[in-house]
């Protein structure tokens, strides 16, 4: 970050948002900026007395006090005024200055703000999945920017570059409620079950999305190289300075910075670079990660609401008809109905009977012991502790083995290499391993510039390439076409 002068000097504009008499200023400026939005940018004094004296708040305002507020809203910067001579007919009248006031931009943006804050909880934060459909179309015109018109190229990045913007703010503004501490509260409520559904089927919808076009439009800023990127920017930043301007001199320093900064943070959205993996990876894990938090509290409320079910009216029931029973054995008999047959459970088996006997009771015979296993994802056996068994010569067999058939596979790769030469038109029937170690070193290769790479035990080689010949592989378990590419090892 560069420290600047601007960034020094204090915001007066905004002073009229915490000041003594906020409670006239504010709709002062509100009125301005709403007449701004008709069109209607200059006012008189007059027509904002009358404007505000149509409200109840303001009865007792009066005209002096108008003209003071006025007049502390020209000093902070927030309105811009002009003297009013075309019906000026006397040196007097010229001498009262009767002015004519309208909104700085400063203030403009200031009041935009502040409506925005007003209506924050109104409109909320959402994900758009249209807007990656927008982005992704927007890509797909790179190549041909670099060709376009001035202007249709100035359009096209003002077009990306507020989708981008929307997006990126968006996802951040509603996953930063779904992270806040009042979403986790009502997370915790039985409420919270009633729309749990629809959130996240609304979350899975956008990861579906991205899923769709973030490769496509990484691969559509991929493919575009460098140098055409940077002369699409200058076309932008030369049109950029190009427009005139009444209030300043554009700063082309800063014009510059801003369109290579927005460039970079669209390439690190979508394209993994330099070993770092790209932001949208990050938002599809967190937005996976806020979609088991929502399943996982829904479960617990479930299970608490299943679990506190509140039983006491049936058990109130139940004893008062044992209170009514006339002796134990009809109270036995009501258990036998309450407790026994309706409620008992069974269970079904090859359960080998000591009696074919229909007389024989369940007392009378040996239990029948089933093990019940716990119905839950992270149930283990219970390891049994044993001493440590010293496998040091399995060990040393095995990698006696594994080095002699590492050694087996690298003379049998040397001897199809001659004169330092892999010639994949001239290669006899291969063994898939074979084949898939050349094609390894082939493709290792080929994403390089220098077209050249290194083996596995550290040797050095770069391809010739005859792309205009092709070649038929032979192998054991099949053949294939491919250019008759040659590697030569250094």
């Amino acid at each position: 970050m560069v420290v600047t002068e601007k960034l020094l000097k204090p915001l007066k504009e905004a002073n009229y948002l915490n000041v003594d008499n906020t409670d006239r200023y504010r709709p002062i400026i509100r009125l301005f900026y709403l007449n701004y939005e008709k069109l209607k940018y200059w006012m008189y004094m007059e027509e904002v007395y009358a404007e505000l004296k149509e409200d109840p708040y303001f009865e007792q305002y009066t005209m002096e006090q108008c003209q003071q507020d006025l007049a502390s809203l020209v000093s902070w910067g927030n309105l811009d005024t002009v003297q009013d001579t075309k019906k000026v007919t006397t040196l007097e009248e010229f001498k009262n200055k009767k002015f004519r006031y309208k909104l700085s931009e400063y203030a403009v943006e200031i009041e935009r703000m502040v409506l925005h804050l007003e209506n924050l909880f109104v409109e909320g934060a959402s994900l758009e999945p249209g807007l990656l459909e927008r982005i992704r179309h927007s890509t797909s015109r790179i190549k041909s920017m670099q060709d376009a018109p001035v202007e249709e190229t100035y359009n096209w990045w003002k077009d990306l570059n507020s989708d981008f913007i929307r997006l990126n703010q968006n996802y951040q503004d509603y996953m930063g409620t779904l992270n806040s501490v009042k979403a986790e509260e009502m997370m915790q409520t039985r409420e919270f079950l009633v729309f749990k559904d629809h959130l996240i089927e609304y979350l899975r919808s956008f990861v579906k999305s991205l899923q769709q076009n973030v490769d496509v439009i990484g691969h559509y800023i991929k493919e575009v190289p460098e140098d055409s990127i940077r002369e699409i920017l200058e076309k932008t930043i030369s049109y950029e300075m190009s427009i005139p301007r009444m209030d300043a001199e554009p700063d082309e320093r800063l014009i510059r910075e801003n369109t290579n900064g927005r460039w970079q943070s669209i390439e690190e959205w979508f394209v993994n670079k330099n070993g770092k993996e790209a932001e949208a990876g990050r938002v599809f894990d967190i937005t996976n990660d806020i979609i088991r938090k929502i399943t996982r509290y829904a479960t617990r409320i479930s299970e608490t609401v299943n679990a506190g079910a509140n039983r006491r009216d049936e058990y109130y029931k139940v004893a008062k008809l044992f209170s009514s029973c006339i002796d134990v054995n009809e109270a036995h008999r009501l258990s036998s109905n309450v407790f026994g047959i309706e409620s008992s459970l069974h269970l079904r088996g090859e359960i080998e009977r000591e009696t074919e006997s229909i007389n024989s009771g369940v007392y009378e015979e040996k239990p029948y012991i089933v093990e019940i296993m716990p119905r839950t994802r992270t149930y283990r056996d219970k390891a049994k502790r044993t001493g440590i068994i010293d496998r040091t010569a399995e060990k040393e067999a095995a990698k006696r083995a594994a080095i002699e058939r590492i050694e087996k596979e690298r003379k049998l790769l040397e001897s199809y290499i001659k004169d330092d030469r892999l010639d994949f038109a001239g290669l006899p029937v291969l063994e898939p391993f074979a084949r898939d170690t050349f094609l390894t070193w082939l493709s290792k290769a080929l994403e390089r510039k220098d077209r050249s790479s290194k083996t596995e035990d550290g040797r050095t080689y770069f391809v010739e390439e005859r792309t205009e010949q092709t070649c038929t592989v032979e192998c054991t378990d099949g053949k294939f076409t491919m250019p008759a590419y040659v590697i030569c090892f250094k």
